[in-house]
């Protein structure tokens, strides 16, 4: 496909506003500056300051960023060409811009913003998977009534992976998994005997024995590689929560409600993710799922990018294809075909562009609510406890996720991850249980529950929560 034809329709320069300027906002704004059609001159963050020092740390003169504090000052400062930092949404929402890129990552700041963004005639592109996963069907589709777009973004894996499946679907691939590597490679060195794994380092001695996958099934091989890496975290929530917005953009689903999430080299995939009965791990075909890329010091890394397997259906083909360097199953059933990249901000400008001169979506045409991303209790919880989202990955101490089929919300349903994130238990929970609605003390006047009673009554015929 040539970028330039696609983009070509209308070459005016479309205006965006990002809002939440840490690691994907600050590398939006970074790369900008240097694409063509793309001006974004608007940054909101939990201060003006903190907007503006993500400005001039990505290059923008101090003489050009404009702290404002009402809507008038920023009205005034984007007439005159300035960057206008703002703490509060509300102070920029009436500027003549058409996207607005919600990159906080906080749950109900972000509904708040989609919401807001959506009454004032803005495109949303949404980079808060953890909003996504909770309501995105609901945000689509009430954007849909104003003629409007709210789009997954590019240089984050669950665009470019619906991307990937969408090609594969159209040139009539059969898709046996889909899916994207772990954000962090599991890295064993075999003179060390160690693993490496996101800035930890563990002693592994028994893992030279499964380095290669030798003779042994796909399940052999990786109950045997979780064993020996028992001291690394092997699940996380940010990997399920991708995967359930891809579910609801592709309707594709988990082969089980964990994932598999098998620490794999990258030539092992076709010949782990494929049906048991041709040696691999799955009880069915068509489903999502994760690796933690393995590899040695100084091998190339997957990089956290996306894959599909699919089913190799002339063997000739595919045998030419082998010869050529692609990744096919030993017993040449299966291949895989990927993209080794997400490049965060760096390529947001695709979807960006898409949404204001194409009027079209980076995921589905039409979103689905097919799944939902549960909360689990790895631990005994009490009421009163606090599940309070933190760190990097806003995971929540003491719980894991789950895929589960999507339901409509009532007292005896499993509670949303994101919608559960930092609510307290009215009730104590075993480890074990999903924590249910009933479980949980909802903040009064929570834009997050308010969008998705809104969600389930139009994606369900059952009465909403509560």
């Amino acid at each position: 496909m040539n970028f330039h034809a696609y983009f070509n329709a209308d070459r005016r320069i479309v205006e965006a506003c990002v809002i939440g300027t840490g690691g994907f906002g600050r590398s939006l704004l970074a790369q900008a500056r240097r694409v063509p059609l793309l001006s974004v001159r608007v940054g909101v963050d939990i201060s003006a300051e903190a907007a503006a020092a993500a400005m001039r740390d990505v290059g923008i003169p101090e003489a050009d960023i404009r702290i404002c504090g009402t809507p008038d000052e920023a009205a005034a400062a984007f007439a005159n060409g300035a960057h206008v930092a703002a703490g509060d949404f509300g102070i920029v929402s009436g500027l003549p811009f058409e996207v607005v890129v919600e990159a906080t990552g906080h749950p109900e700041h972000g509904a708040r913003h989609a919401k807001l963004a959506i009454e004032a005639g803005k495109h949303v592109a949404m980079v808060s998977k953890e909003v996504d996963s909770v309501v995105g069907p609901g945000l689509a589709a009430l954007a849909a009534e104003r003629n409007l777009i709210v789009t997954p973004v590019d240089g984050d894996q669950p665009s470019l992976l619906i991307g990937l499946i969408t090609w594969a679907e159209t040139l009539g691939f059969e898709i046996i998994a889909a899916g994207k590597s772990s954000e962090y490679d599991f890295v064993f060195d075999p003179e060390a005997g160690t693993l490496w794994c996101n800035g930890r380092t563990v002693d592994a001695p028994d893992f030279a024995s499964v380095a290669r996958m030798g003779a042994r099934t796909a399940a052999e091989l990786v109950a045997a590689r979780a064993k020996a890496a028992s001291a690394l975290p092997q699940r996380a929530v940010p990997d399920l929560c991708e995967m359930t917005i891809v579910a609801n953009n592709c309707g594709l689903g988990p082969d089980r409600a964990d994932l598999h999430c098998p620490i794999a080299r990258i030539d092992e995939v076709p010949a782990i993710f494929c049906g048991t009965e041709d040696g691999g791990l799955l009880n069915q075909t068509g489903v999502l799922d994760v690796f933690h890329c393995l590899r040695e010091p100084g091998e190339i890394s997957f990089a956290g990018g996306v894959f599909v397997v699919i089913r190799c259906e002339h063997a000739e083909t595919w045998e030419v294809l082998r010869e050529k360097g692609h990744i096919v199953a030993e017993n040449g059933k299966t291949a895989m075909v990927f993209i080794p990249r997400h490049l965060l901000g760096l390529e947001a400008a695709i979807s960006i562009l898409e949404v204001a001169l194409n009027k079209v979506s980076s995921g589905a045409i039409e979103v689905k609510h097919h799944i939902d991303l549960a909360i689990h209790a790895d631990q005994d919880l009490p009421a009163g406890h606090l599940l309070e989202m933190g760190g990097h990955h806003h995971s929540i101490a003491g719980v894991s996720a789950r895929m589960i089929p999507a339901l409509p919300l009532d007292n005896d349903s499993p509670a949303p991850f994101y919608l559960a994130a930092n609510c307290r238990l009215s009730h104590d929970v075993k480890a074990g249980e999903l924590i249910r609605m009933r479980h949980l003390v909802i903040p009064e006047g929570s834009t997050l529950a308010e969008l998705r009673a809104l969600q389930d009554s139009r994606f369900h015929t059952v009465p909403r929560f509560p």
